[in-house]
């Protein structure tokens, strides 16, 4: 009992070691200060916000009241149900991306020789086209052009880097094919969410390195940057955040080793590998790239981590934050006040972007980007 007590003791110091060398990532709290734009609607959150904060309870009552092993098809059914009834202005058609499912999404009047693509978040488990095209519309009325969404593959059925490989994929479609067939892209933007931010800013470094055609700009909302989960505002807006708060509380937890040994099991790809964790890559020569994050969201310094880093290394990379926000409240269109501004912000980033790579395209953009700011209500 004695000899198997201490074996069980040295695995265990021998488990600890290798997380903190092997798999966590370099100190970041260099890059913690605060930076970019900060918007405010007011010191206390507004009735809105509050109406969209009740529509969330269905999470906490999926969370907490399906059994574990159908919990994960229960939150998918939901999440792409959540928008079913929305009336949306514009036309979908699902496509294969050479062999990647997608979806071209089309507002009214749309360029197919602009390009999007867009990849949904969902915490890699959830999400698809379906759940995501109130804000796939949008971008496709800020762009003027039309919006790929790409159905990746989602864990677990499938290990993480398969969707990784899709995304990639479909970055090499959507270059030369587009809405109407093949022909090559005339401008090209990358976006995504949460999830679906990881992949869009992995995305964005791996073009880069493979030599292809950079992207003319990237956004990421409320992105998760750090897949080690070292950053402060995960523990210390836990309570605040009001929708990742009840799915990936308990997580916080655990032990930073423990977290780290079920990342890299879970993922099979070692959690600081900027892969997974773009903030740990070369930040270096990206194209111009516009975050946005909530000040109260858990994700808050994975936003905040990437862009001060990306600055640091010469990238054109800007933050803006909101006060009271829900994760990712751009989806909540145009019933939030919030995400009409939030969306406007970006269509001015996209505008100011095609005016400085083609001037005759930049005053296009910039009426889709105002006219989205006052929705029909």
């Amino acid at each position: 009992m004695t000899l198997i007590v201490l074996a069980l003791a040295i695995a265990g110091v021998v488990a600890w070691a290798v997380a903190i060398v092997h798999l966590r990532g370099e100190d970041l709290s260099a890059f913690d200060s605060p930076s970019g734009e900060r918007f405010s609607s007011g010191a206390e959150p507004s009735a809105e916000l509050g109406a969209v904060i009740a529509s969330l309870s269905g999470i906490g009552t999926v969370v907490g009241n399906v059994p574990r092993e159908r919990r994960i098809a229960a939150l998918r059914e939901y999440i792409d149900n959540a928008f079913a009834e929305r009336a949306i202005d514009a036309t979908f058609r699902t496509v294969d991306c050479a062999g990647v499912p997608g979806e071209w999404v089309l507002a009214p009047g749309a360029d197919g020789s602009r390009r999007t693509l867009y990849i949904h978040g969902g915490g890699f488990l959830m999400g698809s086209p379906k759940s995501h095209r109130t804000l796939t519309s949008q971008f496709s009325a800020l762009t003027g052009g039309a919006v790929l969404a790409v159905d990746y593959r989602l864990m677990p059925e499938h290990p993480r880097m398969a969707g990784i490989e899709d995304c990639r994929i479909a970055y090499r479609w959507l270059l030369e094919q587009g809405p109407d067939g093949p022909g090559r892209a005339r401008s090209v933007f990358v976006a995504g969410d949460s999830a679906g931010g990881n992949l869009a800013l992995s995305l964005i470094a791996w073009v880069r390195d493979q030599g292809l055609r950079t992207p003319d700009a990237g956004v990421a909302l409320s992105p998760l940057t750090d897949s080690t989960l070292a950053s402060p505002s995960l523990r210390a807006n836990l309570r605040s955040d009001v929708m990742l708060g009840p799915l990936f509380g308990p997580l916080t937890k655990l032990p930073g080793p423990v977290l780290l040994w079920i990342g890299w099991i879970r993922n099979r790809i070692n959690p600081r590998d900027p892969t997974i964790s773009p903030v740990y890559g070369d930040l270096s020569n990206l194209p111009p790239v516009l975050v946005q994050a909530s000040e109260v969201e858990m994700l808050l310094d994975d936003s905040r981590r990437y862009v001060n880093r990306a600055r640091a290394a010469g990238s054109p990379v800007k933050l803006q934050t909101w006060n009271h926000m829900v994760h990712v409240w751009q989806i909540f269109n145009p019933e939030l006040s919030e995400a009409r501004d939030a969306l406007a912000e970006i269509g001015k980033f996209l505008a100011a972007v095609s005016q400085e790579s083609s001037p005759g395209r930049g005053a296009v953009v910039a009426h889709r980007a105002v006219s989205a700011e006052r929705p029909a209500p």
